[in-house]
Parts: structure tokens; sequence; C-alpha cells
């Protein structure tokens, strides 16, 4: 339940207007609002009931279900199918494939690849020669040929494009450069003249007509809907904002009496439930159930698990000497059909000796008594 108190609201005006509201509203609003505060916890708690009792063990139910079917089934035929199938593959493809073709790269291509670049080699050798000694000569003629072609055509070529440039400058660029300058110069601002005129003249007519509607609107709508809002729904819409936030104040209020209501009836019939049912089952529970179940567990459960646990022993000890007995007439039988198993030779695993490590004492003793000579 919740039950704190909300964050302390914005300050607001107080009046008797204010007051008048809010003490009628609040008592409408708590009679209205606590059968469905009730109503709600008493719907939180029948969820969280159904949750833990019921729809929680049905998830872990359905989750196990559905692990067992869809998810254990894959894994498997994952892990012992279609890895082991897999690697079979990977080594086939190995063994047939990627062998072969790095055998046939190896022993086949690369020998071929290599004779292959040495006659492209001795080709190429031969072109340069070809190259070098008869085609680079007649190129060579032949550029000092079209060299003076090209200065002979050039030539002819200058005098004709002078020609034409001046009869073009004298038929075509200076008559039309005469028509722009002395006829169509003046004619272009002649009508921007008038253009502009003609612009001013409309800029007035249209700046009289917008202020004429600029007024008129003003005078029209706006005025009177700026009355309206200044002296009519603002004042309105104060008052309705006080009322609505009264009733939104007594909601909450409301609901936080509601919570506490409820709070306390949910207690009284938890306690009028603990005392009616819970009480007699543990009553019944520590003083009937409790020490029958004791009388059975050192009565019957103790004896009969000690008397089971001793069967198992005895049979265990049984097979554990048939097993024996079994070991010993097959060791039996083995040595009279094959003899008795051969001895094991005694190896010589020793290690040569080596020189013992020089020492201090052993090389005064040395320096005291040093060995004879010849």
């Amino acid at each position: 339940m919740d039950l704190d108190k909300p964050p302390a609201q914005p300050p607001y005006p107080q009046g008797c207007l204010a007051a008048a509201i809010r003490i009628p509203v609040r008592v409408v609003v708590l009679v209205l609002v606590v059968p469905v505060r009730v109503a709600w916890d008493a719907l939180v708690v029948a969820g969280r009931f159904l949750r833990d009792t019921v729809l929680r063990p049905l998830g872990r139910a359905l989750l196990w279900t559905g692990k067992a079917l869809f998810v254990w089934p894959f894994v498997a035929l994952w892990r012992y199918v279609l890895v082991p199938s897999g690697r079979a593959l990977a080594w086939l493809a190995r063994v047939l494939v990627v062998v072969p073709a790095v055998w046939l790269h190896r022993y086949v291509l690369t020998p071929v690849g290599h004779a292959l670049a040495w006659l492209a080699r001795g080709f190429g050798a031969v072109l340069a020669w070809v190259y070098a000694r008869l085609l680079t000569p007649v190129g060579h003629a032949l550029t000092w040929l079209l060299t003076g072609a090209g200065a002979v055509l050039a030539a002819v070529g200058t005098g004709l494009y002078t020609a034409v440039a001046r009869l073009v400058r004298y038929l075509l660029v200076v008559p039309a450069r005469w028509l722009y300058t002395w006829v169509l110069a003046p004619v272009g601002r002649a009508a921007a003249w008038c253009a502009r005129g003609l612009g001013r003249l409309l800029g007035l007519l249209v700046t009289g007509a917008g202020m004429i509607l600029y007024w008129t609107t003003r005078v029209l709508l706006v005025l009177p809907a700026l009355a309206l809002w200044r002296w009519v729904l603002l004042p309105v819409g104060r008052f309705l904002a006080a009322v609505a936030r009264e009733v939104a104040d007594a909601f909450g209020h409301a609901w936080r009496i509601a919570g506490r209501i409820s709070l306390a009836v949910g207690r009284a019939l938890g306690t009028l439930l603990r005392w009616i049912l819970v009480e007699p089952l543990r009553w019944v529970y520590r003083s009937v159930l409790t020490p029958v179940g004791h009388l059975v567990r050192d009565a019957v459960l103790r004896p009969v698990a000690a008397g089971l646990r001793a069967v198992g022993r005895a049979t265990r000890e049984v097979l554990t000497a048939a097993r024996d007995t079994v070991r010993q007439a097959r060791a039996d039988f083995r040595r009279m059909l094959l003899g008795p198993p051969p001895q094991p030779v005694a190896a010589d695993r020793r290690e040569p000796s080596a020189e013992p490590a020089r020492t201090l004492e052993k090389r005064a003793r040395r320096e005291t008594y040093p060995p004879a000579r010849g």
C-alpha cells in the first residue's frame, strides 16, 4: 500500500472560496474513493497471492517444458549429430579436395606456370628486339613526316582563321554593338523607369488597402476577442483551475486516508483469519501431528531403515566374496592351462656414479697430504 505522503505542492492562493470548495469536495471524494481503494488493495493482495502460488510455479513448469521440448533436443542434435557430422565432412573435404588440390598446385600447376613464364619472357625479349630495331625507326620517320605536314597545315589554317575573323568582326560584331548602344539600351532604360513607377504606385495602393484591412480587423475582431479573453474566459478559467486543483488535492488526500483505512481493515481481517484458522492449525500441527510423526519416525521408520542398511551391507559383502572367489577360480584355471606367469627379470637401473663434489674439507686434505708422484 502506498501510504507515503506526496511531495509538497507549490503554494496556491488561499481564500474563503477555496475553503468553501475544499471541505465538501473532500467529503464527497472520500466517500467515493474509500471503496475503490479497498477494492484496489484487495486486488493487489489477490494478485500477489496468485503470482506467488500459481503463476510463478506455472511459469517455471512452462519454462522447463519449453526447454525439454525445444532447447534440449536441439542442443543434443547439435552436440551429438551435427558437430560430429561436420567434423567428418571437414575431414572428408580435406582428404578429398584440399590435399589433391595442394598436390595439383605444387606438382602440376607450379611447373607449368614456371614453363609458361619462361616462354613469356622469351617472347617478350623477341618483342622488345622488334620494337627497338624495327618499330622505333619507322615511328621516328613517320613522326618527322607528320610534323612537316602539320606545320604546312597550321600555316594555311592561320591565314584562313584571320580572314574569317575579320569578316565576322566587320559584318556581325560592329553592327550588333552599335544596335545595342544606340537602340536597345535607351529603350530598356525607359521600360525600366516605367516599371519602377508602376511598382511604386501599386505599393502605395497595397499599403493603403492593408492599413484599412488591419484597422477593420483589429476593431471588429481583435479588440472584442481580447475583451472576451480578459474579462470572461480568464476569470472562468481561474475558477475552474481552482476547482480542479482542489478536486485533485482532495483525491490525493482521500487516496491516502483510504489507504490507511484499507490497511486497518486488512490487518483486522488478517488477525481474525489468524485467530480462526492459523492458530488452530498451528496448535494441531504442534500438539498432535508433530508427536505422532516423531513416534512413527522412532518406532517404524528408523528400525526399517536400519534393517535395510544391514541387508544392503550383507548383500554387498556376499557379492564381494563371490567376486573374489570367481576371480581366484579364473586365475587357477588360467594357471592350470597356461602355466605360471613368467617372473619379471630384474634390470640394473643404477645410474653411473659421478665424481663427488668438491668441498673445502677435501681441498684442505689434498693440500696437507699431496699425492705421491712417480
